[in-house]
């Protein structure tokens, strides 16, 4: 039987896929349809006249059918509703019934004591980032906590989305939407028998960020990281750009993790919560193997005398002074810019006896430059942190890394995180091109 018709008799199933739930028939108004899958035993999904698809295990316990409901798809996925089947499945056999827990959101509950039930059952426990949730749900949605979670409607969601858009920026608005729909999918799988309300909301669109230092800046960039005063931040900025590993992991770096016999960096846990091995490079090794000589037996690769973690956690205001640095040179190529800078450096000599940082200098160009209304470029300001690690990346494909190869390095779980670096540069594609371009006419001339 095909997979997107309705199957009427209960022992009918087929194997559950993107493609077969998203051809699902709805029903008629005020009935629900179910579907079996035949990879695991009781897992259903059940769809609704408004297209709500919610996953279910359906089997008897102590004599009697129960409904355990798991989560709603596309939210939650088929491999992890088959997942939370299983350890449904497993709770009954071991007699406990997980709708008893599930009953107390059965009665009426605010989006405050939801979000207080979110976080401590699933956000702080499940998430990395848990953080960003508590902050954020509690900035942006507040205003709501009074209210009973079915008396907010779609059209004031939506509403709010395109205001957030308005005033924080369709990222921010998109994340919000992300996380009142994360809300409300907990609620219906924690028993809540109500339809989720953002359903139906689309995000935004969003343009994947694909900025990376170029090699027009790297002189620029490596010079002024060469110069950082603090070297716990240099240090820390060359391990992310010589490995391409995310911020945090690499700040959290432990000597423990580092196999100086095969020289390779295991990371124990990652974004996608597996474990990477990342191979050092020379260049990294140097860093490290200084680092280590000043270690003192400090666990952290990175240690911080002030912070309560321990490392070092807050590399902005280095991050800062290197961008400025890298820009100003950059300005200095133009005899234009250079001049409006030679002007500001020689009165702030004048003015504090020759002792000015480079964010003095920096931010004194920018005001002159306005009262001059002179623009200036960007140069490297718009390089933010995390660009460092899509740097690494980009420049593995411009020399000639396969997509696999790149993604393998970065640890990217899918193939469509590591997608990005096909379009970085066109330096290899216009090589390729001029390659047959030549070849073609070397063939036209007869030679």
């Amino acid at each position: 039987m095909a997979n997107n018709v309705f199957l009427i008799s209960p022992n009918d199933k087929f194997s559950f896929t993107k493609k077969s739930l998203d051809g699902l028939p709805l029903p008629p108004e005020g009935k629900r349809y179910s579907f079996k899958d035949d990879k695991e035993r009781g897992l259903i999904v059940r769809v609704t006249a408004s297209g709500q698809k919610t996953f279910q295990l359906y089997q008897k316990y102590q004599g009697r059918p129960v409904r355990v409901t798991l989560g709603v798809y596309p939210d939650m996925s088929i491999e992890n509703a088959r997942k939370g089947a299983l350890k449904a499945k497993g709770e009954l056999a071991g007699g406990k019934n997980p709708n008893v827990e599930k009953n107390k959101l059965r009665q009426e509950v605010s989006l405050k004591e939801l979000f207080v039930l979110y976080m401590d059952r699933y956000s702080k426990i499940e998430k990395k980032s848990w953080k960003y949730d508590e902050r954020e749900i509690q900035k942006f949605l507040s205003h709501w906590f009074n209210r009973k979670i079915s008396d907010i409607s779609k059209y004031e969601i939506g509403t709010l989305h395109l205001k957030l858009r308005e005033t924080n920026g369709l990222y921010q608005a998109n994340r919000i939407l992300e996380r009142l729909r994360a809300l409300y999918n907990k609620a219906i799988e924690w028993g809540w028998d109500g339809t989720n309300p953002t359903q139906g909301i689309k995000k935004f669109k969003e343009k994947s960020r694909d900025r990376y230092i170029r090699p027009e800046e790297m002189p620029l960039f490596m010079n002024a990281l060469s110069i950082e005063e603090n070297e716990v931040a240099r240090d820390f900025f060359y391990i992310a750009l010589f490995l391409g590993a995310r911020k945090t992991n690499t700040l959290q770096m432990r000597w423990e993790q580092i196999d100086w016999h095969n020289l390779t960096w295991r990371i124990p846990d990652t974004k996608n919560g597996e474990p990477v091995v990342v191979p050092l490079t020379m260049k990294a090794q140097e860093v490290l193997e200084k680092r280590l000589k000043q270690s003192h037996g400090n666990p952290w690769v990175f240690p911080s005398k002030t912070s309560k973690e321990g490392y070092f956690n807050d590399p902005k205001k280095a991050w800062n002074r290197v961008r400025q640095r890298a820009t100003l040179e950059l300005w200095k190529k133009n005899p234009h810019y250079a001049a409006l800078i030679n002007d500001v450096e020689k009165t702030l000599n004048e003015n504090n006896n020759y002792s000015f940082t480079v964010s003095k200098l920096f931010n004194t160009v920018i005001e002159e430059a306005e009262k001059r209304k002179i623009e200036l470029p960007i140069g490297l300001m718009d390089i933010r942190l995390h660009d460092i690690r899509r740097t690494f990346g980009s420049w593995q494909a411009m020399s000639g890394a396969s997509l696999q190869i790149i993604g393998k390095s970065l640890g990217h779980k899918s193939q469509q995180s590591t997608q990005v670096y096909s379009r970085l540069d066109n330096d290899p594609v216009k090589a390729s091109i001029e390659k047959a371009t030549a070849a073609m006419l070397q063939y036209a001339e007869g030679k």
